[in-house]
């Protein structure tokens, strides 16, 4: 892992705002998540060696709050919201055809590195679902003939052309 400068500089600096290192846990992930995209095995053990805890303690964090991400995303990051409204509409049937169209099983990044699809929790469009979030464009109405497949041509278009993910 290299860290940037800046982001060294700014774990520095956090880290004595806390009484105790262990509480800088979250604010260290944050900085590693921001510049390196996910959490890594190897960022793992260098907080915990950084604030000198064990590293299962560095991991329960990075696994109980889905925020942190432990692999990388795909250039194209999908996103179906599965909220109530949205699974009322049809988001489960939604993110099976997503699935399928883009061959890239739900929670998981194609192992091209093209796709990420996963589902989300309320994308704050509650009535106007099913919605999926790509990159940071909102499609809804996805229960309506034909406003599936502009959005698959889309995602398709961006993954090739390699127009990166938001962060």
């Amino acid at each position: 892992m290299n860290l940037s400068q800046e982001t060294l500089d700014k774990i520095d600096a956090v880290i004595p705002v806390y009484p105790q290192k262990r509480s800088a846990v979250m604010p260290l992930l944050h900085f590693i998540q921001a510049e390196e995209k996910y959490i890594s095995n190897e960022a793992i053990e260098w907080v915990a060696e950084k604030l000198e805890i064990e590293p299962i303690t560095v991991l329960e964090v990075v696994t109980f709050f889905p925020y942190y991400r432990q692999e990388k995303l795909g250039t194209v990051h999908v996103r179906v919201c599965r909220t109530l409204s949205c699974a009322l509409m049809g988001a489960y049937k939604l993110g099976d055809d997503l699935s399928k169209a883009l061959d890239c099983k739900i929670g998981h990044t194609k192992e091209d590195g093209s796709v990420t699809l996963e589902y989300g929790e309320c994308l704050a469009a509650c009535g106007t679902g099913p919605v999926v979030l790509v990159d940071e464009d909102l499609y809804e109405k996805l229960n309506q003939p034909g406003t599936v497949e502009p959005m698959v041509g889309e995602i398709k278009k961006r993954a090739i052309e390699g127009i990166p993910a938001a962060t």
